[in-house]
Order: C-alpha cells, then sequence, then structure tokens
C-alpha cells in the first residue's frame, strides 16, 4: 500500500513534467523561459512558502530538535562526498574529473525535485526538513563540491570568491526561512494577510518547479548517453548508496519520524542541476553532468516511491 501511494503521489508530479516537456517540444517554452521559471522559484515563490511554512509548521520548542537534523544531514552527504572520492581512486576511473564525479554522486536536486516530492509525499510540514536538508547539501556543494571541482581544471578560468560562495549559501530560501524562525523566536503576532499572501505565493513553486524540470530533460541531448562503468557508479551511487549511508547515519541519532523520511527522500533524488553550472564556468565536462542530471531525473520515478516505502518500514 505504500509503495502504491508513493507511486500515486508522484503522479500528478511526472503528469508536470511530462507538460513541461511537450511545451519545450511545441516550442512554447525555452532555455530563456525555463531560466524565467528557475528565478521566479528561487527568487520570489520558494522564500514565500519557506516563510509560510515555518510560521505555520513550527514551534519554539521544535527548534533545539532542528538543529540536531541539520548535523545529521551534513555528517550524511559529507560522507557521501567522501566515498564517492575515495571509490573514483579505487575504481580507477577518469581522476581528472574526481571532483565532477563526487559531486555527482553525493549532491542531489533538494528544492526544484526535492520540495514538491516530499510535499506530494508527506504534506506542507515535511518543508521545513526539506530546508534543512538544502542547507547542508547547498553549503556543502558550494564550499567542498566546488573547490574540488576547480581543481579538476588544470587552468581554470573565471573567479567564483568566497563571497560568492557565501551568496550561493544564504540564499532568497533560506533567508525566508531564517525570517520565520526569526519571528517564531520573539513571538511578534504576523497579520493574516502577510501569512495568505506568502501561502498563495509559495503555492507556485511546485508547478514551475516541474516545467522547468521538463523543459530541462527535452533540452538535453540525450541520445549523446552512454551506459559505461562511470555512469553506473555514479547512478548507483546516487539512487543506492547515498539513501543507505543516509539511513546509516540517522540511526546515530533521535530524529523526528517526518523528518528522517524526508532525509532518505532527499539523499536518493537526481543529481544538483548547478553541477552543470559550474562545470560550465570552469571549462570543465558540462555535458557529462547535464545527461545525469536528466538519467537521474527519470530514473527518480521508481526510485522515490521505493524509498518511501523503505522508510516506512525502516522509521
Amino acid at each position: 500500500m505504500v509503495f502504491l501511494k508513493g507511486i500515486e503521489s508522484i503522479l500528478p508530479i511526472v503528469f508536470i513534467i511530462i507538460l513541461g516537456y511537450i511545451l519545450a517540444m511545441k516550442k512554447w517554452l525555452d532555455e530563456s523561459t525555463s531560466e524565467l521559471f528557475s528565478k521566479i522559484v528561487v527568487k520570489v515563490s520558494l522564500p514565500a512558502l519557506m516563510f509560510y511554512t515555518v510560521i505555520e509548521n513550527l514551534q519554539k520548542n521544535q527548534l533545539s530538535h532542528m538543529v540536531w537534523g541539520l548535523i545529521a544531514a551534513f555528517l550524511s552527504i559529507f560522507t557521501s562526498y567522501v566515498i564517492a572520492y575515495l571509490s573514483v581512486i579505487l575504481f580507477k576511473l577518469d581522476r581528472k574529473k574526481i571532483g565532477l564525479f563526487s559531486a555527482i554522486f553525493a549532491f542531489s536536486n533538494t528544492i526544484f525535485v526535492g520540495l514538491p516530492v516530499n510535499q506530494a509525499l508527506f504534506g506542507n510540514k515535511a518543508v521545513p526538513y526539506v530546508l534543512l536538508y538544502y542547507v547542508a547539501n547547498t553549503t556543502l556543494f558550494w564550499t567542498m563540491g566546488l573547490y574540488n571541482i576547480r581543481r579538476d581544471v588544470e587552468n581554470p578560468q573565471g573567479n567564483f570568491s568566497i563571497y560568492q560562495a557565501f551568496k550561493k549559501i544564504f540564499s532568497p530560501p533560506l533567508l525566508g526561512y531564517l525570517v520565520g524562525i526569526l519571528f517564531i523566536l520573539i513571538g511578534v503576532k504576523i497579520p493574516q494577510f502577510i501569512i495568505d499572501t506568502a501561502k498563495y505565493i509559495g503555492q507556485l513553486t511546485t508547478p514551475l518547479s516541474m516545467i522547468f524540470i521538463g523543459t530541462s530533460i527535452y533540452l538535453t541531448d540525450l541520445k549523446d548517453f552512454k551506459f559505461d562503468s562511470t555512469a553506473s557508479f555514479l547512478l548507483i551511487g546516487r539512487s543506492i548508496i547515498t539513501p543507505l549511508i543516509t539511513m546509516l547515519v540517522l540511526h546515530f541519532f533521535k530524529l523526528n519520524i517526518l523528518m528522517e523520511k524526508v532525509f532518505v527522500i532527499q539523499s536518493a533524488l537526481p543529481v544538483m542541476t548547478q553541477i552543470a553550472i559550474v562545470a560550465h564556468a570552469y571549462n570543465s565536462d558540462q555535458k557529462y553532468p547535464s545527461i545525469m542530471i536528466a538519467a537521474t531525473n527519470l530514473l527518480s520515478l521508481l526510485i522515490v516511491p521505493i524509498y518511501m516505502y523503505i522508510a516506512s518500514v525502516v522509521f
């Protein structure tokens, strides 16, 4: 029943992705509109959703528990990254792409896919936990992940400063989350019209995110994908090894059951889209992460219901 519920929860998301794909195929959407949707989600609708969800679903006495959740998320992602890095060496894969491969293995698409998937599976109460994993995922990517992708390239061009990295970490969604936390801590009563406005704007997040994913899949040239040993390693790492590591780490923490389920789902999601952007910025192999993003998005349609079932049994 849980597996079927997982499939049923994912189907609306799948249909919206297909809609985005069809609209792109009909040339209604292109790279510029896809970029516009991305900006609206990251800079407008998602911060509003984070603010609304925190205000509506969190209490002051829950905040200390959130700190332990953040530690667990950091530890699970960091462990996955280290295992990926060592595995590239052990299995004698392309050492010149060790930073790129490790990032593809360890970092997931926690917002554009993670948020709507977890909302569909668990409702709005899951959103604060989605953001906890997002904070850990984003912080590690824009520090450790970025540094090692740069090291892959002998003569990197362009320059992402520490200031730019912090700007990526302290993004509008995180700021929306922190503002909500601040209002909870100081106990200020927020006018209902502000909460309702944030709610309505936040409801744009899921459909725009899924249309963005569908457009991105259409724009990725999948015929160039070669199922070699490296691709197998990365697909297994993203869909099997990283979630298993997350479940193992969670056994050492006494967290909210819903938080644990969200973290497992987050760890099994498709490859983080920013990896392709960074690879392009540093003249690394942009096509490989782009293809892996598309491949793992398609694979997630099967993987997510499976891990929802596993999480219901284990936790």
